[in-house]
């Protein structure tokens, strides 16, 4: 059976077409089509609306009420530990994301062509503002943090039981569960789709809340800033030797006339840039601390063979794990 996880939140306008789409979905499955819906504290009708109905479709179904707004990564990861089915996917309710995809993810798993399967945007039907932001971000993603990532970036996922129960261990609060699933590394496939225009109702995914996802999807998976800061403050540094030398060459030969002047801005510069270098150790330091306390797994072997010694003539045992 597969297991389907949608967090729902502020959806109502959404859930009409929402729930005959999954209907169409379960048949093509044969009914081998479990939907566990999360509501994430929406301040909507959407449990509402949900607990009335869903005891009237064809697909099985299980319905979760948080008691507050945690976010999609967290809604997502409560309905992948309720999930009883041997492959999870994961899909959001606004429909912007073909359904499609979860069967041809599903296809893949029951093929064993992969542990997790990833969409990959090829277009969205978005503002341009929203296209270049997304750009400009998944960009530098890549660029800079997980280069596995694909360019248009991943919204939705599909994985069997084992992956699952692996990608559940990485019990983290700010983190990015999009970077946990290239982190885990496994065997990966994509398939590639359209992202769809939104026909109902206003996305929740605010500035805010976009600003959050950036700072843990960098916090959480590279001590990049902290480089940054160590490099700047090592070259800024050396700049200010410099700087120091030629104004001292310069009093020395009478060009600087105003008393005082150039011991300040030597003093200046350097102290600020020993600043950021002791800034960038310093959270060197921190950065490990940080990593030792995440308690992810130093290593995740996907499989394990032990090979009993045989004499001359006789076969060899091997068990798999």
């Amino acid at each position: 059976m597969l297991t389907l996880v949608i967090p729902v939140y502020c959806n109502e306008s959404n859930l009409p077409s929402l729930l005959p789409a999954i209907s169409s979905m379960s048949e093509q499955l044969n009914d081998a089509l479990e939907v566990v819906f999360v509501v994430d504290g929406s301040p909507d009708r959407c449990y509402e609306i949900l607990r009335d109905t869903l005891s009237t479709q064809r697909f099985g179904s299980q319905l979760i009420l948080l008691s507050k707004n945690f976010g999609s990564f967290m809604a997502i990861r409560t309905g992948l530990q309720y999930g009883t089915g041997s492959r999870f996917a994961v899909m959001a309710a606004d429909l912007q994301e073909p359904p499609e995809l979860v069967i041809e993810m599903n296809r893949l798993l029951l093929n064993d062509q992969a542990d997790v399967v990833v969409g990959v945007r090829e277009n969205r039907n978005d503002p341009w503002l929203s296209k270049l932001s997304s750009s400009l971000f998944w960009g530098a993603y890549r660029r800079f943090v997980v280069p596995e990532i694909p360019p248009g970036g991943v919204d939705m996922f599909a994985c069997n039981k084992a992956f699952r129960d692996t990608l559940l261990t990485l019990d983290e609060r700010h983190s990015s569960l999009i970077a946990q699933i290239f982190w885990l590394g496994f065997r990966r496939e994509q398939v590639t789709y359209t992202r769809q225009t939104r026909e109902h109702g206003k996305s929740a995914w605010t500035l805010r809340k976009k600003v959050n996802y950036l700072m843990d999807s960098v916090f959480s998976f590279t001590d990049l800033p902290i480089r940054w800061l160590t490099r700047a403050g090592a070259v800024g540094a050396g700049v200010a030797a410099l700087f120091g030398l030629l104004t001292l060459i310069a009093k020395l030969h009478g060009a600087i006339e105003v008393p005082g002047y150039a011991m300040i801005m030597i003093t200046l510069t350097f102290l600020g840039c020993l600043n950021l270098l002791g800034m960038g150790i310093v959270g060197s330091y921190a950065w490990r601390t940080y990593e030792n306390t995440k308690n992810r797994p130093l290593a995740i072997p996907m499989c394990s063979s032990v090979y009993a010694g045989a004499k001359a003539g006789e076969a060899v045992s091997v068990i798999e794990t």
